[in-house]
């Protein structure tokens, strides 16, 4: 995914920062790896601006819908699907913080669909290695 002999020093420092807070989270790695993603996208060049419409160049307002578009942006919609986002969605992705189970999901959502052409059509492999590692709960865990 990164052309060879490049400097990542900036990614390999949001890599350690991300591994780093996934070692001392107690409850869902979820925001630290959207987190991450996101800064990946960035250093890939992958630019989006959050905060503005595609086809207005006006400020995203929270309760709109904006679809994504690859190499345009968001643009004002009334219609919603897979790549819809609320304007509150949008900030959130902007600011690279998720209060709540929406947010998060608008996150992921949209990292997978702008990590897919990087990938080459191969899966993230986030979710399996971090199976390896959760500690499976025992049937008789809820009793104790």
């Amino acid at each position: 995914m990164l052309e060879r002999e490049f400097p990542f020093s900036e990614l390999f420092f949001d890599y350690l920062n991300c591994l780093q807070t996934l070692a001392a989270v107690i409850s869902s790695p979820e925001p630290a790896l959207r987190r991450f993603e996101l800064a990946l996208l960035g250093h890939l060049g992958y630019g989006v601006d959050f905060l503005h419409c595609a086809g207005s160049g006006e400020p995203v307002a929270d309760a709109m819908t904006y679809s994504y578009r690859e190499e345009k942006g968001f643009i004002a919609s009334l219609v919603a699907g897979q790549r819809s986002f609320t304007g509150r969605q949008l900030r959130a992705l902007w600011e690279r913080d998720f209060p709540d189970a929406d947010t998060l999901r608008a996150a992921k959502r949209f990292t997978r669909i702008a990590l897919k052409p990087y990938l080459g059509g191969k899966p993230l492999k986030s979710t399996e290695l971090f199976r390896q590692f959760v500690p499976k709960k025992r049937p008789d865990a809820a009793s104790e």
